[in-house]
């Protein structure tokens, strides 16, 4: 059984390192200081096991869960008792460990571990289309001073809520228009497009950068809300 430990303090890897290599065929394939260079190694590899710490600066356990479309079995390592409840809403979670984790209570969770059968997660896959947008999803049309304006796409870097109205901002013109983003969100193709904010639907493709909870778009600075930064992260091409 493969296995990768996730956890930002270096000495709580060392110590899940060793109690791994207690269990025959539980084989440490690499281990991660945060959940962003692990989700990278993830896209590219599959393994069978997931030691996450629940705690780590910027994107916490559960955020990292998250992200992931097919998750592994996973064993939550964490010093803090208050989330155990929560965690095991999750079909992949499999043990909650307390640090600091002892052997015997260690190898009762790789029995758990042995035993689950984690059902995979069904989620609809969009097949991309040659041009990353299928043909009936090219534009839309929004009533401004009583004229139905052509608003394509690929030109949309970012849309707004002000109120009753929301600003949509393109290469070319910013338009302003009586709805809501509810009702605007619905109308744009997920394939480039993400609520990242209550007040915000940014087009994933014209990021700039990205840090801590703020993404840049042409020169604006827009916040990232804990709930949507998953999907942005999982939406992203990382290397």
């Amino acid at each position: 059984m493969n296995c990768i430990i996730i956890d930002d303090e270096a000495a709580a890897r060392t110590i899940m390192t060793h109690l791994c290599s207690q269990v025959e065929n539980l084989d440490v394939i690499e281990e991660f200081p945060n959940a962003l260079s692990a989700m990278k190694f993830l896209r590219k590899n599959d393994i069978d096991l997931i030691f996450l710490d629940l705690h780590m600066p910027d994107f916490s356990g559960f955020d990292f869960i998250e992200t992931l479309r097919n998750p592994p079995k996973i064993v939550l390592t964490t010093s803090d008792r208050n989330f155990a409840i929560e965690a095991f809403e999750y079909d992949c979670i499999v043990d909650y460990l307390l640090k600091p984790i002892t052997l015997p209570r260690f190898l009762k969770s790789i029995e758990k571990v042995q035993k689950k059968e984690v059902t995979p997660s069904l989620k609809k896959e969009i097949a991309p289309s040659s041009s990353g947008v299928s043909a009936p999803e090219k534009e839309m049309y929004v009533n401004i001073d009583r004229r139905l304006v052509k608003i394509e796409f690929e030109h949309i870097y970012l849309i707004e809520a002000k109120g009753d109205y929301v600003l949509i901002k393109t290469e070319h013109k910013n338009y302003t228009v009586h709805s809501t983003l509810k009702k605007i969100v619905e109308k744009l193709p997920e394939s480039l497009f993400l609520k990242v904010h209550r007040s915000y639907i940014i087009n994933i493709n014209k990021i700039i950068d990205i840090e801590d909870n703020s993404v840049l778009i042409e020169k604006n600075v827009i916040p990232i809300s804990r709930s949507n930064r998953p999907e942005l992260m999982r939406r992203l091409n990382l290397l």
